[in-house]
């Protein structure tokens, strides 16, 4: 169940990554043990897992904290220009 489930997770992360930025590849490897621990019942909806991992943010693995923060940090950036 639980590799179904991460099939599906990693399936709608790339889908979405195409519509929006859902992550990158290297923002899933990272948070993908996060997501199931925190977020699982937001599994496939890629934003919302997203969105998850964001208030559990004390709470993550130093990389999913690392990859979520600087990914925030580049959103910052770009809206500055």
């Amino acid at each position: 169940m639980r590799l179904l489930l991460g099939c599906a997770f990693l399936l709608a992360c790339a889908a979405s990554a195409e519509a929006a930025p859902h992550g990158t590849t290297r923002q899933r490897s990272a948070c993908t043990d996060d997501a199931y621990k925190f977020c699982e019942r937001y599994v496939p909806d890629a934003a919302a897992v997203e969105n998850c991992l964001k208030a559990n943010i004390g709470g993550l693995s130093r990389a999913c904290k690392a990859q979520i923060q600087g990914a925030a940090a580049a959103r910052k950036r770009g809206r500055r220009h």
